[in-house]
């Protein structure tokens, strides 16, 4: 049967990992290998100063005090038995749009497996904080194990992994999956000062209201409009319209 990797961000003992983890075993043999505690917006980050140390907790189920790419990493090459089908991280409470994903420690550790040459998706429920949050990981998962039947079936793209966003909200109130490009999302105001009881000055990142660039065929806005955002993102950075416009313009001369 196929083997399964399944990571996360927010720690193994999150609510979205089990209902990945219990969803999955459908499909193959499923190992969870997830961070010890919260590792949001620890980006592509890898532990390289010090020891990594992975503790059994179950059969088949281990964390490990690093971070999400240190779980892709240690896992496929220490603790499973054999290179995974695919690699699916998540299920992130919170959504991974637009440029967020730069920050995700879950969309990185689809990356890092990208990076190794093994199909990848990252998801997360994306939350509406103007109402009451429900936590449909039950919705996300059902669409993630749709998700890893078709990687199954017919693989990725080179170099692409699938940055996917489920609305939170009933599985039967979804309209359908849309693809899309990867939206732009900025927070305003997200850098705060405070003071500790000495009088000195501190910054908290975190919070701010959320500006995003609005097209139809964005992630934020198909989720926005209850579909399911399903982004092929490649590894390869390059802008090649940037680099041929400049290939005609950049003349510095050492």
């Amino acid at each position: 049967m196929n083997i399964i990797l399944v990571t996360n961000d927010d720690g193994v003992h999150s609510p979205g990992i089990t209902s990945l983890y219990n969803i999955m075993k459908e499909i193959g043999d499923v190992y969870v290998v997830a961070p010890d505690r919260e590792r949001s917006a620890v980006s592509h980050a890898l532990t390289m100063h010090r020891p990594l140390k992975a503790e059994q907790l179950e059969d088949r189920i281990y964390s490990l005090n690093g971070t999400p790419t240190d779980c892709v990493a240690v896992s496929i090459n220490k603790i499973l038995p054999d290179k995974p089908a695919f690699v699916v991280s998540g299920i992130n409470k919170g959504a991974n749009l637009g440029d967020d994903i730069t920050y995700s420690g879950t969309v990185s550790a689809a990356i890092e497996s990208t990076i190794m040459g093994i199909p990848s998706f990252a998801i997360s429920l994306a939350l509406n904080k103007k109402t009451a949050r429900q936590f449909n990981f039950d919705t996300a998962a059902k669409i993630a194990v749709k998700i890893g039947k078709y990687i199954l079936e017919n693989s990725l793209p080179y170099d692409t992994f699938l940055n996917v966003n489920v609305p939170d909200i009933p599985l039967s109130n979804l309209k359908g999956f849309k693809l899309t490009r990867q939206g732009k999302r900025i927070y305003d105001g997200s850098i705060h000062e405070t003071f500790d009881p000495h009088g000195e000055k501190h910054y908290w990142i975190g919070g701010g209201m959320p500006y995003w660039e609005h097209g139809e065929d964005t992630d934020i806005q198909a989720v926005l409009d209850n579909y399911v955002s399903v982004t092929p993102i490649h590894l390869d950075l390059t802008n090649y319209d940037a680099l041929n416009f400049l290939r005609n313009r950049f003349k510095i001369e050492i």
